[in-house]
């Protein structure tokens, strides 16, 4: 992290970086950590932030955002700001890992097996260049001990009969019962469904979304729903005449979504055609086409925000509002000032965060963080970053927390921002952190990141140790300070989920001998030790693993695991989706 100017180094989270910190305050970026770990996001072009740039920093490998150490004085993405600014994490260490794009082959392994990321090759970094974004591929399955299904011999095992896939167009029945086996005191799998047909070269499966009764889930060209207890489906499966290209990474208040697909399948098809479905009935609601915004900002590519009772549709370099619930549209967000084009967006309950990019190329190239009105989109306040720094991801959109790197100089940065728009904190912890991140290509996913958790006062984060035992670090946002940290239960890794209720719900992978754990922790109190809510079967242990940088939920004491990615493979029957339960 940064230090304030011409203030002595602080100690704190971030690794001590090489070279000196940047001298802004709260929101210095740290380097990049050179691969990128669970949650560390990847190294992506040099773009301006607030302050100046983070001298460069040696890449440390593992979860986070490791700093390095060395002399504190360069000044930070958002400038100078009295009380922040501690040194900077190392160069793209420590920042989130990212999943390989579609086709890679890149990737395997389970819920957030992430690799450290690595630096695209410089023919496919100019194609991320053009799209406002450098990305990180992940590396092959490995990492820590491969689970290994095991039959259970214990005579008592449960084998209550598993809902399998059911035929209604997701691969059939599955012969498996998957609680064979069960041991007293394991969770047992509650339903399991079959993946889709998909192209041999694989295809995308977006989104989760549970409700009270549904779990709703994407893949290739059809939208799945599921009766959360039993696994019966509660509506037919919507099937749309093309892939579907982006959705809606979370659900409404009153359980909506929309779904974007592409208008055809020739090298100039775009991602441009929307659906609204009412995750609960499966009805239907309105259809839009997104237009292109001009000559380099086209809907072959798009992001869709929901914020409140606004959805944003996200170009390469520009916005469009429409009204979620009759799909009228609102307004565009467009070229303002000078030369600034919005890149990005990030939506919450009533936030609406807009990330541009401003004189790119030109001697002022810098990014901008804005606060909208979701309804109007009238800016509320915005906040320059420092040349050099470029916003990647947000953490959290209430609190608003970014991760930011400066490619020039190799580091990366986590920063905390008030309602206001004022600098409040950044990560000052010595570690290497590795939430999990997606691929995107011609837009930045902001709000691509899971692994990673917060409430009103406190960042969780995991550190990396490539595939071991890992450590969750409480972090507060007052001060950028670890509070307090936890080790996983067991030799595997774990991972935040979500903050509710006075606890951290956290997933712990499964290993060799045992299934995965849903634990929680207290957030508030002197001891912060781990209680397992869950225990899920050692006999499927290599399943649960497998689902292929798996999406992963705890609600109403379930806990729900999904691929996002088919392989599209004959050799073996892909599952789509799993539920656990006592």
């Amino acid at each position: 992290m940064t230090q304030p100017p011409d203030q002595p180094p602080q100690g704190g989270f971030g690794a001590p970086q090489d070279q000196p910190p940047p001298a802004g305050g709260f929101g210095a970026p740290q380097q990049p950590p050179a691969q990128g770990g669970f949650g560390a996001p990847p190294p992506l072009p040099p773009q301006p932030p607030y302050g100046s740039p983070v001298p460069p920093q040696q890449p440390h490998p593992g979860y986070g955002y490791p700093q390095q150490p060395g002399p504190y004085a360069q000044p930070g993405p958002y400038g100078p700001q009295p009380g922040y600014g501690y040194p900077q994490q190392p160069p793209y260490p420590g920042g989130p890992v990212t999943t390989p794009p579609p086709g890679s082959g890149a990737g395997g392994g389970g819920p957030f097996r992430g690799r450290p990321a690595l630096v695209v090759a410089a023919a496919v970094a100019g194609l991320l260049v053009v799209g406002g974004t450098v990305y990180a591929v992940t590396g092959g399955g490995g990492g820590g001990k491969k689970p290994v299904a095991r039959q259970s011999d214990d005579p008592k095992a449960s084998g209550t009969p598993v809902n399998p896939g059911d035929g209604s167009g997701n691969g059939g029945k599955d012969p498996e019962n998957l609680n064979t086996g069960r041991k007293p005191g394991e969770a047992k799998v509650l339903w399991y469904k079959s993946a889709p047909d998909a192209p041999a070269n694989g295809a995308d499966a977006p989104g989760m979304w549970i409700t009270g009764k549904t779990a709703v889930k994407a893949a290739y060209k059809q939208v799945f729903a599921y009766n959360v207890g039993n696994g019966n489906p509660t509506w037919a499966p919507i099937t749309f005449p093309q892939k579907i290209c982006a959705v809606t990474a979370h659900k409404s208040a009153d359980d909506k979504v929309v779904v974007a697909y592409m208008n055809g399948t020739s090298d100039q098809a775009k991602c441009n055609q929307l659906q609204e479905i009412d995750l609960n009935t499966g009805n239907k609601g309105w259809t839009a086409t997104v237009a292109d915004g001009g000559l380099f900002d086209s809907a072959l590519s798009i992001a869709l925000t929901i914020s409140g009772k606004t959805l944003m549709v996200g170009r390469s370099e520009s916005g469009t509002a429409y009204d979620l619930g009759s799909g009228d549209k609102l307004y565009d967000k467009k070229k303002y000032g000078t030369a600034c084009f919005p890149t990005a967006f990030a939506g919450g309950t009533d936030r609406l965060i807009e990330v541009a990019s401003c004189d790119a190329g030109g001697s002022d190239e810098h990014d901008e963080i804005s606060q909208l009105d979701p309804a109007t989109g009238r800016v509320e306040w915005t906040q320059p970053v420092k040349k050099g720094w470029q916003v990647q991801r947000t953490y959290s959109v209430d609190p608003l927390v970014v991760y930011m790197t400066n490619e020039d100089k190799k580091a990366w940065n986590i920063s905390t921002l008030d309602g206001k728009g004022t600098f409040r904190s950044e990560v000052k912890v010595d570690e290497k952190f590795a939430p999990q991140c997606g691929w995107a290509l011609l837009t930045r996913d902001l709000q691509g990141c899971q692994g990673v958790a917060a409430d009103a006062d406190t960042l969780y984060l995991p550190t990396d140790v490539s595939g071991g035992a890992n450590e969750i670090v409480a972090i507060s946002l007052a001060d950028g300070r670890a509070k307090w940290r936890v080790k996983s239960p067991t030799d595997e890794s774990m991972y935040p989920v979500k903050a509710e209720g006075g606890k951290l719900v956290a997933y712990v992978r499964p290993s060799y001998d045992a299934g995965g754990q849903v634990v929680s922790v207290p957030t508030a109190g002197a001891s912060h030790e781990t209680t397992r809510l869950l225990q899920n079967p050692q006999h499927t242990a290599d399943i649960e693993d497998s689902f292929y940088d798996g999406a992963v939920d705890w609600v109403d004491g379930r806990f729900y695991v999904s691929s996002t990615r088919l392989t599209g493979s004959d050799q073996a029957k892909e599952k789509l989706m799993m539920a656990f339960g006592n």
